[in-house]
């Protein structure tokens, strides 16, 4: 991390957790309309956890996949951490100083005594890196830290033209696009996901087309060898984007990915365009996203579509 130090300090001990200090607790059913008012706040921020606490107040917290921890144990809640596949700390907006230490100190011991079950943590840099300098003495190192992640958001039409060959992808596409979110996670994280039929993985895939929730371009195969099983003229993603997170009018895209044999033809940013429109016509009014700001080329693109910086995240990758 080259040296850097979290703003936000926490006292007491070596790991930095004091006991005297105020503590967290679990949130039941009855804590989620708080604690969805609290991430409706700042939606683009809160985007992630709001979307799995929206599932938990429909389904409960099974079907959510995860727990939700709210701050102070007692009284008023000023801060929520989702702990799930992602943990994801969200402090209400203006929370600072004293305060601020004593939410991310308490969801850093919640997280020590549960023990890391999560693939990352993700959120706001300041509160996930203040967070992650909490736990890294105790938890297994981490394999990545993207400190530096600009959140960006557009709601209002694109300055690109839309695609019009960008759509909707059908379930009868599954197996078309599933191996095409299988080489963007490689690409993105460094190893591919367990993909086989019945896999996470491939259910959240799956789940994603039949809500509507996942976009792509389809084109003839490409004559040039490439890896993998093929048949000439059988159909191939060209382009594709998710919409990982949808809550409080806001819709967060991920895996955003152009095969590699289409790159350079002007693709990203009118499929993007198309993902804009589409989006904020039939899902939500803002749509977002983040991106490693050593990634020039996308920052280059999104901004060109339109998309402006209005914060910035940190993932912490295992």
């Amino acid at each position: 991390m080259g040296g850097w130090r979290p703003v936000m300090r926490a006292r007491g001990g070596p790991a930095g957790l004091d006991a005297r200090r105020p503590r967290a607790r679990v949130l039941g059913q009855e804590d989620l309309g708080e604690a969805r008012a609290l991430c409706a706040l700042d939606p683009v921020t809160a985007v992630l956890a709001a979307a799995r606490l929206d599932v938990a107040a429909v389904a409960g917290f099974a079907a959510a996949g995860g727990q939700a921890w709210g701050f102070p144990a007692v009284g008023p809640l000023v801060a929520v951490c989702w702990s799930g596949a992602n943990l994801v700390p969200v402090l209400a907006p203006g929370l600072a100083g004293t305060d601020a230490d004593d939410a991310v100190a308490a969801f850093a011991a919640m997280a020590r005594a549960q023990g890391r079950r999560s693939s990352s943590i993700v959120g706001d840099r300041t509160v996930a890196l203040a967070l992650w300098d909490l736990l890294a003495p105790r938890w297994p190192p981490a394999r990545e830290v993207r400190a530096d992640q600009p959140s960006l958001a557009i709601a209002r039409d694109p300055d690109v033209e839309p695609d019009p060959l960008v759509r909707r992808s059908r379930l009868d596409e599954v197996d078309l696009v599933l191996p095409a979110c299988v080489r963007m996670f490689a690409e993105e994280v460094g190893y591919a996901p367990a993909a086989s039929p019945g896999s996470a993985y491939a259910l959240r895939v799956r789940s994603l087309v039949a809500e509507g929730r996942s976009f792509v371009r389809t084109e003839s195969v490409d004559p040039r060898p490439r890896p993998g099983p093929r048949r000439d003229g059988a159909p191939l993603v060209t382009f594709k984007a998710e919409l990982g997170a949808v809550s409080g009018g806001v819709a967060q895209v991920q895996g955003v990915w152009v095969d590699p044999l289409r790159r350079g033809r002007g693709l990203a940013a009118p499929g993007m365009a198309a993902v804009v429109v589409q989006t904020r016509r039939e899902v939500a009014p803002v749509v977002s996203l983040y991106v490693n700001a050593f990634n020039a080329p996308a920052l280059a693109t999104y901004r060109r579509v339109g998309f402006e910086q209005v914060g910035t995240f940190t993932t912490v990758l295992f």
